[in-house]
């Protein structure tokens, strides 16, 4: 969330997702609580291994050990999906200490390699994903079929078993009408947009999430290249879009963009949706130098913090939508206060 990594002004983040499966291991999905405990414990046993002390240390956390509202707050960091965290019976995931790293384990599959880094390093985070695949392959016997390649529970997976993904900030190509345009052409090429939490969520604050469609019949190197392909040019797109707007509406712009800063320095009350977008206007802001003196990754936290999980985490209590929505605008002006004095 610090901002840091390349065009990091428009990717917010690069993600890698690797599905492996245990060979003669029924799927998560089948198995018995002592089978899904016996795939914990050789993935825990595997992470031992000295291999694995270069990429860091790793944290196991049982799902059925958490309240609802803390699986709330890994899913909205991203650690963890929506599906480990609602219906998985014996679930769990190792997180790395900086939390770029993390094994969601009895989710879809046995076993899900997740590596996130900021900014568009996309090939960066494979190259990380690709060690720690080595890394367990050493300790693990992976359903591997020689024609189809890593077997996974979902067809759509088989194959490489790679997700790959970037998570961008797109608001000049929405309010110039064109993301429509963009979004259509991405799925002509093998790739598909989500919202910020992938699969059936919805785009807010303008994020998109763009990740591969095929895992079949391509490596992962034509995978990753694909995908940082269409992303320079989108980058592109974005960045223009910015340009073209800077030329032709500049005092409107200017007038949006800070209407939403004074918004959330002053409002008692704000709900997720108008909260999201207005940071997503202030972010603008700062990337075009309109608004000065915050550095863009508190807005990157603030997207974050301003979930509802995450605000009532802090609050260490279930809160009403309605509290929730005072909680969010306090939090939001503090934070800017902070920033604008730090």
């Amino acid at each position: 969330m610090n901002g840091d990594g390349a065009d990091a002004d428009i990717v917010i983040s690069s993600r890698i997702r690797l599905a492996r499966n245990l060979r003669e291991q029924p799927f998560p999905m089948l198995a018995t609580d002592s089978q899904s405990e016996q795939i914990i414990q050789k993935i825990q046993q595997a992470v031992k291994d000295p291999s694995f002390r270069e990429l860091g240390s790793f944290e196991l956390i049982r799902m059925d050990e958490l309240s609802s509202l803390q699986k709330r707050v890994l899913v909205e960091k991203h650690l963890i999906s929506p599906n480990l965290a609602g219906e998985s019976r014996k679930g769990a995931a190792m997180l790395s200490e900086d939390e770029s790293i993390s094994i969601m384990i009895n989710e879809e599959d046995h076993m899900r390699i997740q590596c996130l880094f900021p900014g568009l390093q996309i090939k960066e985070a494979w190259e990380i994903a690709n060690k720690l695949d080595d890394a367990f392959e050493k300790h693990l016997d992976f359903a591997f079929d020689e024609e189809r390649g890593f077997l996974t529970s979902c067809p759509t997976n088989v194959g490489t078993g790679i997700r790959a993904s970037v998570m961008m900030h797109l608001p000049a190509l929405v309010m110039t009408q064109q993301i429509n345009r963009i979004l259509s052409a991405i799925t002509h090429v093998g790739l598909v947009v989500r919202g910020l939490y992938g699969e059936g969520s919805e785009a807010t604050g303008n994020l998109f999430q763009i990740s591969n469609q095929i895992t079949l019949g391509q490596s992962e190197n034509e995978i990753i290249t694909n995908l940082y392909s269409v992303a320079r040019q989108i980058i592109d797109q974005e960045r223009n879009a910015r340009r073209l707007l800077l030329e032709n509406s500049r005092l409107q712009l200017e007038d949006r963009l800070c209407r939403s800063f004074g918004v959330l320095t002053n409002a008692r009350v704000i709900e997720t949706g108008e909260a999201a977008q207005r940071l997503s206007d202030v972010r603008l802001g700062i990337d075009l130098e309109i608004i000065k003196g915050i550095d863009a990754g508190a807005i990157n936290e603030l997207m974050i913090m301003t979930q509802p999980g995450f605000l009532q985490q802090f609050a260490g209590q279930q809160l009403t939508p309605g509290s929730r929505d005072e909680r969010r605008a306090r939090l939001i002006r503090e934070r800017l206060q902070q920033a604008l004095n730090s």
